[in-house]
């Protein structure tokens, strides 16, 4: 029986005219001018609406040779749902404006047999948009390709549990046909998220955030899980994609293909300059194989 997820943020966060859409993801694409990698087995990219880091999200995106991918594993944080845990999808399909993506039921099933997921329904899964962002992107740069999906929504997990995750994805990271996209913004600043950290030798407030974002994303690079958990305790960057992050980090820690993460891109949507402003900031980043 199909259980439709419906494209739920089309209309809101993205247009929901297929042709702009479409003609929209082709220009972004086109304007990173990145080669496409069959070394490429994963990306970290932001889920904002598209208005403010749809070009952003393309430095991730277009390095992406589909050729031999068939699988796509989907790694976002969970907004508004609270859960100590992962989730599986109960949909059967995910719908885009530009095309559907089939879930992966059968892995779907052997990850709900090893007990560690539980099952988000169709009304949560509707309502988080950090997998719904990245879906349009993989449906134009998997274009007549056979592809299916496996959505997991990464719960509120303690230090244990993203290195248990990362253990038993590890193996699904050593098949090239197997892909990672995974969903993460980088530091919410303002007021209105609680978050105001400011290191004044950078004098721009700005300046100061990114040199923050480029810590963190330094230590991404390096691959070390533990690191990146030390950073985030000793500086709480808002980086809501912070767990997504972690399990993939502990994953290719675990997985004997040696794949290294590169930063391609930054970007914040807009320039601090005093106390009373706010802003998130966008980072795109490519998991390719270390040969």
């Amino acid at each position: 029986m199909e259980r439709v997820r419906r494209a739920s943020h089309a209309g809101s966060w993205y247009t929901d005219n297929p042709k702009k859409l479409e003609e929209e993801l082709e220009g972004w694409l086109r304007e990173s001018g990145l080669d496409k990698s069959p070394d490429v087995r994963g990306v970290i990219a932001p889920h904002a609406g598209y208005s403010y880091s749809g070009q952003a999200a393309a430095y991730a995106f277009a390095n992406i040779d589909p050729t031999n991918i068939s699988r796509i594993f989907l790694l976002g944080p969970s907004h508004h749902y609270y859960t100590p845990k992962c989730a599986l999808s109960m949909a059967t399909v995910y719908k885009t404006p530009i095309g559907d993506l089939p879930i992966d039921l059968e892995v779907n099933e052997d990850l709900k047999a090893t007990g560690a997921f539980e099952m988000m329904g169709i009304r949560i899964d509707e309502a988080e948009h950090s997998m719904e962002m990245h879906l349009p992107y993989l449906a134009k740069v998997f274009e007549g390709h056979q592809v299916k999906v496996v959505p997991i929504l990464v719960g509120a997990l303690n230090a244990e549990n993203e290195a248990m995750y990362g253990q038993l994805l590890a193996k699904y990271a050593d098949d090239p046909n197997n892909f990672f996209s995974v969903s993460s913004d980088f530091c919410h600043w303002g007021s209105r998220f609680n978050y105001m950290h400011y290191d004044k030798k950078h004098r721009a407030i700005h300046k100061s955030i990114e040199a923050l974002d480029r810590m963190g994303m330094d230590i991404i690079e390096t691959g070390d899980a533990d690191a990146f958990k030390q950073y985030l305790l000793e500086y709480d960057n808002t980086i809501c994609g912070r767990h997504p992050i972690s399990v993939f980090l502990h994953m290719l820690r675990n997985c004997s293909t040696k794949i290294k993460i590169k930063f391609l891109w930054y970007e914040q949507s807009s320039q601090c300059k005093s106390m009373r402003d706010s802003s998130v900031s966008y980072a795109s980043a490519a998991a390719k194989v270390d040969s």
